[in-house]
């Protein structure tokens, strides 16, 4: 890993050499890749159309505008208020997914992140290396009915990261990727944080059985039912019994 902050003219950019050498502001927006396109999906799986591919063909990066959501982002679109450079959502959640993909965990591994002060607030954008071949979770089952083993895989998977003490802020049905192998993957780890073992373990996971059942209820032939959810525990169980 080859951290590197510049400074720019109205915040920073942290960056990996290793992964791209020469940074500006231009490689934050659309206009400063030879192609770009935005990132959309079925079943509502693209977001809030703030994430694009970027790069030469195929793409090679994943470029994220921060957004906030929920009632506030229909009043506050995409300004944070700032309190320090290493406490901006761009640069924390980098070393997040650095020291993660330095661990060989199934997380994108960062490439650079950057932060605009506007006064006391700040917009921020983040460009990770993409990950061949994922689909989401949501896409994945809805295209053919999955066996147990594959249910009980994805439990075993979140087991993995939170032994490892890795809080998501938004484990749901879209950010729970799987590529062609069927190994599982996690994306946009924004307010993420390694914690000690709590609540909060059950709590990620109540948040993605509210997000299957929530995207089970937009296609009620989307392949997911109650017994798929209790192997998804099962192996997730088993997991935490063996470890």
């Amino acid at each position: 890993m080859t951290e590197t902050v510049e400074r720019t003219k109205n915040g920073a950019i942290l960056y990996d050499k290793a992964i791209i050498n020469q940074i500006s502001d231009e490689l934050f927006t659309p206009n400063g890749w030879l192609h770009a396109e935005i990132l959309s999906g079925p079943l509502r799986s693209g977001g809030r159309g703030n994430t694009m591919f970027v790069g030469n063909i195929p793409r090679q990066f994943v470029l994220r505008h921060y957004m906030r959501g929920g009632l506030l982002g229909k009043v506050v679109r995409d300004t944070y208020v700032f309190s320090g450079e290493d406490l901006t959502r761009s640069f924390q959640e980098w070393r997040l997914l650095d020291k993660l993909a330095s661990n060989n965990m199934n997380v994108p591994r960062p490439a650079a992140a950057r932060f605009r002060r506007r006064g006391t607030f700040y917009t921020a954008d983040l460009i990770t290396v993409r990950i061949p071949d994922v689909v989401s979770l949501s896409q994945y089952i809805a295209s053919e009915e999955r066996d147990e083993a594959f249910w009980q895989s994805v439990g075993t998977s979140i087991w993995k990261f939170h032994e490892a003490g890795v809080y998501h802020a938004d484990m749901n049905a879209y950010n729970v990727q799987v590529d062609k192998d069927g190994d599982i993957w996690m994306l946009d780890f924004d307010k993420g944080a390694l914690k000690p073992p709590g609540t909060w373990q059950q709590e990620t996971l109540s948040r993605l059985h509210r997000s299957l059942r929530k995207v089970l209820g937009l296609d009620p032939q989307l392949h997911f039912r109650d017994r798929n959810w209790e192997q998804l525990l099962e192996g997730y169980f088993n997991a935490s019994r063996s470890a």
